[in-house]
């Protein structure tokens, strides 16, 4: 069921309606309902797959009781590694096993060895890496005596299969999430028009940019041998807007539709593409992903409190587990790479805090620094992207390559030039919401002080948009991951 579906515009407010005019008169019953919503949407892509999700959580409840109630430090190892190894087998063998037996089977082949591994023809459980993610969080913050575990078997599953974060994030964590799930909700009026409005924007972002992007974007990496290195730079930019659209624009629909159930979730963007640097670009991208390897690999390694060599270490092993997080590709562990390699200069000379601020936060405009800083910082970002897009590291090599050559100076060689040109004058648009709202969580929460004239004029501008400028529909990219 895609947030951007006819069967999600008639499940939400059924869900919405049910939540607050019929079960709101025990949170018991309000909780339990989220659960069954939940578990409704999940089996909308494959019911299948509902008894991993079933388990998973069920290992994670009852480990975190074991560990909490274990009086002996062992016993209290014994159940935490019992459920890290047991999640990470399931996320292993699902998402992983074919890509180490065939590069087993590549590296034997090199020695004269041949061996044919049994492959596993079976298809990726849909969220599987963030409700993992939200699992292990829960055992380890345990076990490091942080929380509590949780008595309600109801209330943890719901912290886990919330369903607007369920199949593709924020990676919640127990600490921020539960508390909220075990509390006593109101209906706020002014918090669930909020909710609207982050909806609003983030569909613009995924059906009026990314989706205009992806076409325009898979055309260029289809084909890179059939364009000339100017139209590869465009075909770069458009997958920089597709990736950002999509799962920023994911990631709002999210928070906003748990606003409208009177639940805040962690924010995951803050308009990344103003960095002015990679170390702000990842505070700014992908942020509950990001903190998570800080707070549960970075920190427990020695962070950046140890000699140089391990902060080179520590370095690369959050930026190549991010990469494979993402899927179990060469292209994902280079682009993870690339961005270590980005970051290490600025870990080393101790620059990687110099821009924690908002960019030119009491300017209208950025200084020509500033500016220089965002695009040298884009440029670095889009190069990396290509990485990620690409089906092999030598397609990327060669969609680089045609980037460079001397064709980079021609016309862009595009079929339907003009369809690029409206995602161009798209792209600038939001960049100047973006730009207008970068104080605010989201660009659009800024028109809450201005008329409801003015409101209601921007919200029937940015519906029309979605409708006359909505892209082929496309699969949001992060549920694969």
């Amino acid at each position: 069921m895609l947030f951007n579906s006819f069967a999600f515009a008639i499940f939400l407010p059924i869900v919405f309606i049910l939540y607050w005019f019929v079960f709101n008169k025990k949170l018991r019953t309000q909780n339990i309902l989220l659960l069954v919503a939940s578990y409704f949407f999940y089996a909308c892509w494959d019911w299948r797959f509902l008894f991993l999700l079933l388990f998973s959580t069920a290992l994670d409840y009852f480990s975190g009781l074991k560990i909490e109630k274990a009086a002996r430090p062992a016993t209290r190892k014994f159940w935490l590694w019992l459920s890290i190894g047991i999640n990470l087998g399931f996320l292993g063998i699902f998402k992983y096993y074919n890509f180490f037996a065939e590069n087993m089977s590549a590296l034997l082949s090199q020695f004269g060895l041949n061996s044919h591994p049994a492959l596993i023809q079976v298809i990726l459980p849909v969220g599987i890496s963030f409700y993992t993610f939200h699992g292990l969080s829960y055992i380890i913050d345990i076990y490091q005596r942080r929380i509590d575990a949780e008595k309600s078997f109801v209330d943890y599953s719901v912290f886990v299969s919330f369903f607007p974060l369920l199949v593709a994030g924020p990676i919640e964590r127990a600490t921020h999430l539960l508390p909220q799930i075990k509390r006593k909700r109101s209906f706020d009026y002014a918090t669930a028009v909020d909710g609207c409005r982050q909806i609003l924007w983030g569909l613009f972002k995924k059906v009026v940019i990314a989706d205009n992007c992806a076409e325009l974007a898979n055309e260029m990496f289809n084909y890179p041998g059939a364009h000339n290195g100017s139209a590869l730079w465009l075909g770069a930019l458009f997958f920089t807007f597709q990736i950002y659209g999509d799962f920023s624009g994911y990631s709002d629909i999210a928070l906003g539709t748990a606003k409208l159930f009177g639940i805040d979730l962690l924010r995951n963007f803050a308009y990344p593409y103003f960095s002015r640097d990679i170390a702000e670009f990842w505070r700014r991208w992908h942020i509950s992903l990001s903190s998570w390897f800080r707070d549960y690999v970075y920190i427990p390694l020695g962070g950046s409190k140890v000699p140089a060599w391990k902060r080179i270490r520590n370095t690369f092993i959050i930026f190549l587990l991010s990469g494979f997080w993402h899927g179990a590709q060469w292209t994902f562990i280079a682009w993870g790479a690339i961005n270590a390699i980005y970051f290490l200069p600025l870990l080393l000379t101790k620059r990687n805090r110099s821009n924690i601020d908002i960019v030119a936060a009491d300017k209208a405009l950025p200084s020509l620094r500033e500016l220089w800083s965002i695009g040298i910082t884009f440029i670095l970002t889009m190069i990396a992207w290509v990485f990620f897009r690409a089906e092999s590291i030598g397609s990327a090599f060669k969609y680089l390559k045609g980037m460079f050559s001397s064709s980079v100076f021609q016309k862009p060689d595009i079929d339907g030039m003009g369809r690029a040109c409206i995602a161009l004058g798209l792209i600038a648009i939001m960049l100047l919401i973006e730009w207008q709202g970068r104080r605010d969580p989201f660009p659009l929460r800024n028109i809450r002080q201005r008329s409801y004239a003015f409101q209601y004029a921007v919200y029937i501008l940015f519906i029309l948009a979605i409708f006359l400028w909505a892209g082929t529909p496309q699969q949001f990219i992060y549920f694969q991951f």
